[in-house]
């Protein structure tokens, strides 16, 4: 017959309450709770003073939710695809075409992107052509805007040529 560690036993294990650096709303209602059960009945909490502390008490609930909702917002905008290369939307991208039929490399294209969209948690950039390519198959980034304002001599506008 096979013995039990008897170190793995319930009773055998430390209960030890980590002390949290933040106060929170459980902490909060035990502190006020613990004050109105030993106030003195001659000289009881001021009315003002216990709707200030309820007060504290509701501000501190509704940051804790707001944290909380800021939190998931940030965390979900992380996650989307969509949202992480929106940035590409007007950018001219050089990428891999393939044939359809034979899967086979034909050659690199460049295209316009217009839109962006996902499937099965990867971007796909729609191309001015009407081309869809995954985002993790562009070669080469380009900013047409950016070239053109080199060309027209805009591309540093605390540049001082030419105005004298």
């Amino acid at each position: 017959m096979t013995k039990i560690d008897p170190s793995l036993y319930l009773s055998n294990q430390q209960n030890q309450n980590v002390p949290s650096p933040e106060l929170g709303k459980d902490e909060f209602l035990k502190i006020l709770m613990t004050q109105l059960q030993n106030q003195d009945p001659t000289n009881p909490m001021d009315d003002r003073e216990f709707i200030s502390q309820m007060a504290t008490f509701s501000s501190l609930e509704q940051m804790m939710n707001m944290t909380q909702s800021i939190d998931t917002l940030v965390q979900s905008q992380l996650v989307s695809p969509v949202i992480k290369y929106s940035h590409m939307i007007g950018k001219e991208v050089t990428y891999q075409a393939y044939d359809e039929e034979s899967g086979e490399k034909t050659s690199i294209e460049t295209g316009t992107v217009v839109a962006v969209s996902q499937k099965d948690g990867w971007a796909i950039l729609e191309l001015e052509n009407g081309e869809k390519v995954y985002a993790d198959a562009i070669l080469k980034v380009n900013d047409p805007s950016a070239a053109a304002d080199e060309e027209d001599g805009n591309a540093d506008p605390d540049s001082t040529e030419g105005s004298e």
